[in-house]
């Protein structure tokens, strides 16, 4: 049975860690997540892209057998693997939501940090507690101090606590809470949002952000002046100024 299983809705692609209850992160998981968003990224019908795990659980983070007996050449070689399949993600041409509806721990809050936007279970946990098993919180871990500060992600880093997913929300490190029967609903109320917009203008919207993460801010001002030229190579532009000025909802194609 796959352990990642991708199921589209319209243009939203529902992507399931599947391996309950737990979700816990073995190498083939890894694997067959990289492969389901390399594949997305490359259907342009994909406008938007939902992460959530069956069961109980986003991810608990890595099942602790398969780190037990690493060397140091297969623990590099493992966590290059994983930064892989996360990097898929956080570098998808299209918006991407994690929807938290557990205990987000380890490498799966590294995940949910690397979607765009997060929306999360009333009480569900999120934290890194690599520090508590004899290890350094690594790769995407590295978001967290852009989402909390700096102060704060020295604490979760350091001391390996969880924070809820309510005091996440005061931080600023999720968009939304919602009560486990409410969140689906309130993340494909999110995912409406994202595609009543035009499509054009949210891949080049969605390309900058990638960008701006990884530059200086002179070459970001540069690279969004190039995408707002870009931009009115379609239709899309002149289309929503239309529908503005008619009053009137856009027909984006």
């Amino acid at each position: 049975m796959p352990l990642v299983s991708v199921e589209r809705k319209a243009a939203c692609a529902w992507v399931t860690l599947d391996r309950p209850p737990l979700n816990l992160i073995v190498p083939e998981l890894i694997a067959e997540l990289r492969a389901a968003f390399e594949a997305l990224a490359r259907d342009k019908s994909v406008r938007a892209a939902v992460v959530t795990g069956a069961g109980r659980a986003f991810t608990a983070g890595m099942q602790v057998q398969v780190l037990r007996d690493l060397t140091p050449a297969t623990a590099k070689a493992l966590i290059t693997s994983l930064h892989e399949a996360i990097h898929a993600v956080h570098d998808a041409p299209f918006p991407t939501v994690a929807m938290v509806n557990g205990p987000c721990l380890g490498a799966g809050f590294e995940l949910a940090m690397a979607c765009d936007l997060r929306v999360v279970a009333a009480g569900a946990q999120l934290g890194l507690p690599e520090v508590k098993v004899g290890a350094p919180s690594v790769i995407e871990a590295a978001l967290l101090p852009a989402l909390v500060g700096p102060g704060r992600a020295a604490e979760m880093l350091l001391t390996g606590e969880s924070v809820t997913a309510e005091q996440a929300l005061d931080w600023g490190l999720v968009n939304r809470v919602a009560p486990a029967g409410e969140l689906e609903g309130a993340t494909a109320a999110l995912v409406e949002k994202i595609l009543a917009c035009a499509p054009q203008a949210i891949r080049l919207q969605k390309e900058l952000m990638v960008r701006w993460r990884n530059t200086d801010l002179a070459s970001a001002v540069r690279f969004g002046i190039n995408a707002f030229a870009q931009n009115y190579a379609s239709g899309e532009a002149r289309e929503a100024a239309l529908a503005f000025l008619e009053k009137r909802s856009p027909k984006f194609e």
